[in-house]
């Protein structure tokens, strides 16, 4: 890889740092290529992205913004996995990793902090951001439902009333 390949390498990784909502970094040493790959499709079904990364390269797109700590998260065979939605990439990894013993989550960037592979498991478990969404429109139709189910109610009853009076004078 030439310098300018390098310095290429380098300005993706930072728009991946930037424009990510969360990154989480893995370590893959052992995994095939049958395994590699089926974990980069369940991370695309989710809108997210695995790519391997060499240390010296991701170290030089953070340029010492986050200290020793997010330094300390590129040793040995890293990948990364990204997407816009910060909680996406953190299921899909951190599932993944339960389910295999040579892949594993080491920590993520989320913006300015460094999480340690706590947090990136308690962001896991958050709800993505299209059940959120989905939650949130629940919420907001519920009282418009409500208010329909009053407002019909009066004249379900006059209609009733209406029924009643209607059977009883053919009776």
């Amino acid at each position: 890889m030439d310098r300018a390949q390098k310095q290429e390498n380098v300005e993706a990784l930072k728009g991946v740092f930037t424009s990510a909502g969360a990154v989480v970094v893995t370590h893959y040493l052992g995994l095939t290529v049958a395994e590699m790959t089926d974990l980069r499709g369940r991370l695309r079904h989710e809108g997210a992205q695995l790519k391997v990364v060499k240390n010296t390269l991701a170290r030089k797109a953070l340029d010492g913004s986050l200290g020793e700590a997010g330094e300390a998260l590129f040793k040995g065979p890293v990948a990364i996995a990204f997407a816009p939605d910060p909680v996406s990439a953190a299921k899909v990894a951190t599932q993944y990793a339960k389910d295999h013993e040579k892949f594993s989550v080491i920590g993520a960037l989320m913006g300015e902090q460094v999480l340690d592979k706590a947090a990136v498991t308690s962001l896991a478990s958050l709800p993505s951001l299209d059940q959120l969404r989905g939650k949130i429109i629940g919420l907001l139709q519920a009282p418009a439902t409500k208010v329909a189910g009053v407002l019909q109610a009066p004249a379900g009853q006059l209609a009733r009333v209406l029924n009643a009076f209607a059977t009883k004078d053919a009776a």
